[in-house]
C-alpha cells in the first residue's frame, strides 16, 4: 500500500514538478526553495524504489 502511494505520488511530481537535473541546475547555488523540492524529490522516490 505504501508503496503504491509513493509510485502514485512520483507520477504526480513528475508531471507538476520542474526537473531541476534536465535544466542543469548547480546545487551549491540553489535557493533554499529549490533544495526543498529537491530533497522532497529525492524522499519520494527513495521510499517508492524501497
Amino acid at each position: 500500500m505504501k508503496k503504491r502511494f509513493f509510485k502514485f505520488l512520483s507520477k504526480v511530481n513528475r508531471k507538476v514538478l520542474p526537473s531541476y537535473t534536465k535544466q542543469g541546475l548547480d546545487l551549491a547555488k540553489a535557493s533554499k526553495f529549490q533544495m526543498a523540492i529537491f530533497g522532497y524529490k529525492l524522499w519520494v522516490t527513495k521510499n517508492a524504489l524501497d
